[in-house]
């Protein structure tokens, strides 16, 4: 049996790496409510969004699980102007992805920054 954590890597790796969009029908309940602003709810919208990525690079970073909630913490370049840097965070029930936030920023090379640490590193 797949944990929360291993479903939603391999969503992430799915959608947003290998660009399949068959990942939707296994892994995201037909009544996925989505909290991202320009993506409607349902499924079917996750499914009409893979194919258009073409542009799109993912990178995915650390993740973390708690019962039925997963964030993952990762880095795409090409969904805007600038890369970004965001942490996604599922909501799964019985195997599937039922709901999603995120919450995403533009990516500051680590030279710019305050610290001299970079906004995005691999666990």
């Amino acid at each position: 049996m797949e944990t929360n954590k291993e479903i939603v890597l391999k969503v992430l790796k799915g959608a947003f790496i290998e660009r399949d969009a068959k990942i939707v029908d296994r892994y995201f309940a037909p009544n996925y409510v989505q909290h991202n602003p320009v993506i409607p709810n349902g499924a079917a919208a996750i499914a009409s969004l893979i194919p258009t990525l073409k542009n799109l690079s993912y990178e995915i970073g650390m993740a973390v699980a708690e019962g039925d909630l997963v964030m993952v913490h990762g880095r795409y370049v090409g969904w805007g102007p600038k890369s970004l840097v965001a942490v996604d965070i599922f909501k799964l029930k019985d195997g599937k992805v039922v709901e999603h936030w995120d919450v995403m920023q533009e990516e500051i090379p680590a030279d710019k920054t305050a610290s001299g640490n970079p906004m995005f590193s691999q666990a």
